[in-house]
């Protein structure tokens, strides 16, 4: 793709969630979402194979479906109510269809069926793309609904999630359909938040917007797209390979990194309303992603494989991205525990 129509591709992308963040009124919210969807498919189908192809097929299809339901859901409610305010959605059926559409936008389970095929299909820097920009308008739709939207099918979706971004994750060789399952865990906590206390919720989206954005910028740096490329990251950097097993164990939620900051947070605020089961059954199944994280930090660290003459100096190979900003990226995702407090005011 061009420079110029990719610079139009990313610009449409970031117009069409600005136009969903900042919008009232139910067919804004819904054009701007179209806007988002229809930029990005060009971004996935750029590498003209089949498997990219009919990665943007299933992106579309799914989006589409779920930008149907969410306009179905509004006009259910414009029916009902006779307004079309979003924060005014007051008719119940129209409300668990909304939960249902942005569930099946996130990707959260049991809607999470296309994600991990669409991410194995692009390529890395799409699928940072698709698992993080994508999130925000979705989730800034959930947050303007919030007061509307059933607490019980919420904390459903969160714990579903978080159980299937664990399971799903384990037997998975490719790093692509790794993240995918990590970003459905992650939506999980998030889902589960939402309901009871927003300022979390999105403390919780930038944390992991930047560990999911500094560890798809290691891979793209070492074009690591299985677990087995990872073994060879230490040819082309050792500190890259430092940070990056840091990386991983603050995704687990590790102390002392940054991300235990959220699910810390989570777990107290569920034990506050008095949601223990629920707690211990979201803290369980973290262990499950913990492992898969552990695994891939196993991997890059400490393994070491077969190698040729020539992996041994990748080190002499041209960078492909900018490294002050992955290395500020990655001190952010491993080290602002201490900084929780100033992040919730």
């Amino acid at each position: 793709m061009s420079p110029p129509i990719f610079t139009i591709m990313l610009s449409s992308l970031a117009t069409g969630t600005i136009i969903t963040m900042t919008s009232y009124h139910w067919l804004m919210a819904w054009i701007g979402l179209e806007i988002n969807t229809l930029a990005i498919l060009p971004i996935i189908s750029t590498s003209h194979s089949p498997r990219s192809t009919e990665a943007a097929t299933k992106y579309f299809l799914t989006q589409a479906a779920a930008s149907a339901t969410v306009l179905f859901s509004s006009m259910l409610s414009a029916w009902q109510t006779g307004t079309w305010d979003i924060t005014h959605m007051s008719y119940t059926p129209s409300n668990i269809l909304l939960s249902m559409a942005l569930a099946m936008k996130l990707g959260l389970a049991p809607l999470h069926f296309w994600l991990p095929e669409v991410l194995q299909g692009s390529t890395l820097f799409t699928a940072l793309i698709i698992v993080t920009w994508q999130k925000l308008a979705p989730m800034s739709l959930i947050f303007l609904t919030i007061n509307n939207l059933n607490p019980t099918i919420l904390l459903a979706l969160g714990l579903l999630s978080s159980t299937i971004g664990g399971w799903g994750g384990l037997n998975q060789t490719q790093t692509r359909k790794i993240m995918a399952y990590s970003s459905i865990a992650n939506l999980g906590w998030m889902a589960t938040i939402a309901p009871i206390m927003t300022n979390i919720m999105i403390m919780n989206l930038l944390i992991y917007l930047v560990m999911t954005t500094a560890l798809f910028s290691f891979l793209i740096v070492s074009k690591s797209k299985t677990i087995q490329d990872t073994t060879t990251t230490w040819a082309l950097s050792p500190m890259m390979t430092i940070m990056m097993t840091f990386l991983l164990l603050s995704l687990g939620g590790l102390p002392p990194m940054t991300g235990f900051a959220p699910k810390w947070l989570i777990l107290e605020e569920l034990t506050t309303q008095n949601l223990i089961p629920l707690a211990v059954l979201m803290a369980t199944f973290s262990l499950l992603s913990l492992f898969f994280y552990t695994w891939l930090a196993y991997t890059t660290t400490l393994t070491l494989s077969p190698n040729t003459l020539q992996t041994k100096f990748k080190w002499r190979f041209k960078q492909t991205l900018s490294t002050p900003l992955t290395m500020i990226l990655s001190t952010m995702a491993t080290l602002l525990l201490p900084l929780t407090p100033l992040m919730l005011k």
